[in-house]
């Protein structure tokens, strides 16, 4: 069972440990969230889960205790030295395999690379939320499915549409490889302490045939984001002769304006734009 508040706290005051804001350290104590983040992941039998930033450990003895082995990333070294004590029997079996480390640089902790079907079950860090998902689309390796949860504003940002003021970069490359199955709101009283915002659990499953950006390609968008206001055809000035050709082509092709704004632009024609051959 996940702790209590009182019993968070007791723990963290005999760890001499204050929670750390700057690392979005705010502990699940309602039980009935981490069940329902079980039953939304509803994983085959045995999958492997990644989790990050596992905390005191209270979605990871439960994931354990549905019989799926877990690789954990934990900033916190305190925090790491507890789970190590309180888990150790599942480290030792090697069901837990637990690092300590920042899961923007680890975003799939020590999952090894012969691992190709997994899940990440997480309640996420809402300081990394949208680092490590770009660290995590980065790998190119793509989770079966994911449950995780986000901060209310970021799942709106990263449900956005096209024309929409919230559209941004981070949504498109979701978009392209995953498919968003379902959300569920949770209050900020089911946390210790107590954050200032209110959370969503969201799952999002894999695309039978997921488009993964390469890395040019994501910096590209990402910096014709940062002037999201302007033209295209002004924003593309400055760029080489190759980007500019590039993106020529891609306006032809896809009969697109070039006084449209990178937010009028739908997703699937940023990706349209991705796969276009490289000169």
């Amino acid at each position: 069972m996940p702790l209590s508040p009182t019993e968070t706290s007791k723990i963290l005051d005999e760890l001499d440990h204050r929670p750390k804001k700057k690392l979005g350290q705010n502990f699940l104590v309602d039980g009935n969230i981490v069940r329902k983040s079980l039953a939304m992941a509803d994983l085959p039998e045995g999958m492997p889960v990644v989790e990050i930033g596992p905390g005191l450990g209270t979605l990871t003895k439960q994931i354990l205790a549905n019989n799926h082995p877990v690789f954990a990333v934990e900033i916190d070294r305190e925090l790491v030295k507890n789970l190590e004590k309180t888990l150790g029997r599942f480290i030792a079996d090697q069901q837990l395999d637990l690092i300590q480390g920042d899961a923007v640089k680890y975003p799939l902790a020590n999952l090894p690379s012969d691992i190709k079907e997994f899940a990440v079950v997480a309640n996420l860090p809402y300081a990394i939320s949208s680092p490590w998902m770009e660290s995590l689309l980065h790998t190119k390796r793509i989770p079966f499915r994911m449950v995780v949860m986000l901060q209310k504003e970021a799942v709106s940002r990263m449900n956005s549409t096209h024309g929409t003021k919230e559209y941004n970069a981070l949504s498109i490359f979701l978009k392209a490889a995953f498919t968003h199955i379902q959300t569920h709101p949770v209050s900020r009283q089911c946390f210790f302490p107590i954050p200032g915002i209110d959370s969503v659990l969201v799952q999002l499953d894999r695309l039978e045939a997921p488009f993964l950006f390469d890395q040019e390609d994501r910096a590209l968008i990402r910096k014709i984001f940062t002037q999201r206001r302007k033209q295209i055809g002004s924003l593309i000035k400055k760029e080489s002769t190759d980007v500019k050709e590039k993106i020529d082509r891609w306006l032809l092709a896809n009969k697109l304006d070039r006084h449209l704004r990178p937010e009028q632009i739908s997703a699937i024609n940023w990706q349209q734009l991705a796969a276009e051959p490289k000169q």
